[in-house]
């Protein structure tokens, strides 16, 4: 049996998975955040609300109704102990994509995002990831440790090459970062609808993880995150590189970092809800 949870789905959601072309599942992970714990609690939250947005969407005159994607639930994880939460993140991830399916992840913490390019990049060797967020994470180690979502870019450059890193939004890091960032890999630069145009131009039909931290939109629009960087894209900023990306050959997404507890407003999580919708309509297009 897979190791998961289930939970009242994402709205729209089918209960074909056979049919389905995306499957959706959470990961409630954060062991290793460094200031404000919370991200576990986003996956069931963020599907919550989800009921209160249409799913209709306005712009792209489309339908969840429209687009055959199942929620599997979450990856069933054990408080603190990484190796074997890594263990179980990895056989979902692996099943999905095993099964033909784009995963569209929903976290926890950053750190989620490293099992599961394990597993993408055992199908997709000459995978490239697009990151949006407001820090670099690529730092070597953090607070002693290897495995922090303040390293996980770096350990994701040691499985795919750093030259198939491409980051978009960073505003935020430390001067080692920056000059990895800028030796190393491909800053695409802070803003991020300039940065998704250099991206598009780079990539091709290249298959492409998109991971998208929530702070890589400024905390005006999105003030449930651990660490909060003034300074980012608007709600409609990253509404509209969504769509853009989408002509990307994109074969997986993870949306992390949203922590409802900062935020009883819930717009933090009403636009994770709505970025999730954008990308089951805007990713379905051709497929």
């Amino acid at each position: 049996m897979l190791p998961v949870e289930k939970f009242t789905g994402f709205m729209g959601s089918s209960d074909d998975y056979e049919g389905a072309a995306f499957v959706l599942f959470g990961i409630p992970m954060d062991f290793t955040v460094s200031f404000r714990p919370g991200a576990r609690m986003a996956p069931p939250h963020i599907r919550q609300v989800s009921f209160g947005l249409e799913e209709y969407d306005w712009d792209l005159e489309k339908s969840l109704n429209d687009v055959n994607f199942y929620d599997m639930g979450d990856v069933a994880l054990t408080l603190g102990r990484i190796e074997e939460s890594f263990t179980n993140i990895q056989k979902v991830t692996r099943k999905v994509l095993r099964d033909g399916k784009i995963p569209l992840i929903i976290g926890g913490e950053h750190l989620v995002t490293y099992p599961v390019i394990l597993e993408f990049a055992e199908k997709y060797p000459d995978l490239a990831v697009v990151h949006l967020d407001a820090h670099a994470d690529l730092r070597d180690h953090y607070l002693g440790e290897k495995l922090s979502h303040a390293t996980v870019m770096r350990r994701i450059s040691e499985i795919i090459g750093p030259q198939n890193l491409y980051h978009i939004g960073i505003r935020s890091g430390t001067q080692e970062e920056k000059e990895f960032i800028t030796k190393k890999s491909n800053y695409l630069g802070q803003s991020v609808l300039a940065g998704v145009e250099k991206a598009l131009e780079k990539l091709g039909q290249k298959p492409v993880f998109i991971s998208l931290d929530i702070d890589v939109v400024d905390p005006a629009f999105a003030p449930g995150t651990g660490t909060p960087e003034p300074g980012g894209a608007t709600s409609s900023e990253i509404m509209e590189a969504i769509v853009k990306l989408s002509s990307l050959n994109i074969v997986g997404m993870d949306l992390v970092e949203v922590l409802p507890v900062y935020d009883p407003s819930e717009r933090t999580s009403l636009l994770a809800a709505k970025i999730l919708r954008r990308a089951l309509l805007s990713f379905n297009i051709g497929r």
